[in-house]
């Protein structure tokens, strides 16, 4: 059956947690969460009605305990049907590709998108959002908090894989629980969450870039995990 995942980012490797299409699956999560760094919520979510009651469960429940939550996917449009269940919270991370982001940014202003403005629509929903970060995904990231606009435009490749949003997410959950362990003093007096985003997609395109260079189009997301920890040290650790 369906299943929701809430991702576990420590030092020590992450893990899914299944959670069953049940009236208790709250219940059970939150049993985990005194153990949870961040939580990923979205990737493989789907739409069945009792999934998203439980993902809006375990949204409010990590809320309460001040951890940074990653929504992708399904997630973002569950966030789109009821944009308070996250608005304000500055501890979240949205993700949305650019039909994920039309509908949330439709949701929220009462406009369209306006194409030849995405810096200025990235930064309107981050505002309306109440200044969480927004990540719109695309042939060059772009990633607001409602101060300012980051642009992503780190070379991949031009092969995007099924599946690579879902790195993105996972790697975000590390990042952002890092960055805000480190806090802005030791972030350049940046938002920690601004800066966990842009290094996720740049290890993202970096994942992709490398896989390319070594399977071209045959590559899957499969491949690109499995650069995962050399494109880390060539990014962050040279």
């Amino acid at each position: 059956g369906s299943r929701c995942s809430s991702g576990a980012s420590s030092w020590s490797e992450p893990r899914a947690l299944p959670v069953p299409d049940s009236p208790n699956a709250v219940h059970e999560v939150e049993k985990w969460l005194p153990r949870l760094h961040s939580v990923v919520i979205g990737p493989g979510l789907g739409r069945d009605e009792t999934l998203l009651e439980n993902a809006k469960g375990i949204i409010e429940k990590s809320k309460m305990k001040g951890i940074p939550i990653i929504i992708d996917a399904d997630g973002l449009w569950l966030i789109s049907q009821q944009p308070s269940l996250i608005q304000g919270y500055q501890r979240a991370i949205l993700t949305p590709n650019y039909m994920e982001f039309s509908r949330l940014y439709e949701a929220m202003l009462r406009d369209p998108v306006d194409s030849s403005d995405h810096h200025g629509c990235v930064l309107r929903l981050s505002q309306a959002m109440g200044n969480l970060t927004v990540v719109q995904k695309g042939e060059r990231d772009l990633i607001s908090d409602g101060e300012k606009v980051v642009v992503c435009g780190h070379e991949g490749s031009g092969r995007r894989c099924g599946g690579q949003g879902d790195l993105l997410a996972g790697s975000l959950g590390v990042l952002a629980h890092w960055a805000f362990l480190a806090g802005a003093e030791r972030t350049n007096g940046q938002n920690p969450f601004l800066v966990a985003a842009f290094g996720a997609c740049s290890l993202t395109r970096q994942c992709n870039s490398q896989a390319f260079q070594k399977l071209g189009r045959s590559m899957t997301a499969s491949d690109m995990v499995a650069e995962v920890g050399a494109a880390f040290g060539k990014l962050f650790e040279t």
